[in-house]
């Protein structure tokens, strides 16, 4: 299997989120799950892509008045 992962810039990129939102999501417990690849502070942060498109898809609307 070969998984896509995404840094931080790119899942703003793609989503129109800021990579503080993003930052500020994964502090709070929200947004997509993430991979931690070394530890600390600042340890580097990665996103699968079939994980982030599976997180919007979640979150889609059909706009239709209920």
């Amino acid at each position: 299997m070969n998984a896509r992962y995404l840094t931080p810039t790119q899942v703003a990129e793609m989503t129109g989120y800021t990579v503080k939102t993003l930052s500020m999501w994964r502090y709070e417990g929200r947004g997509p799950k993430y991979i931690k690849t070394s530890p600390g502070r600042s340890g580097r942060i990665r996103y699968e892509l079939a994980t982030v498109l599976a997180w919007m898809k979640e979150r889609e609307q059909s706009g239709a008045a209920a």
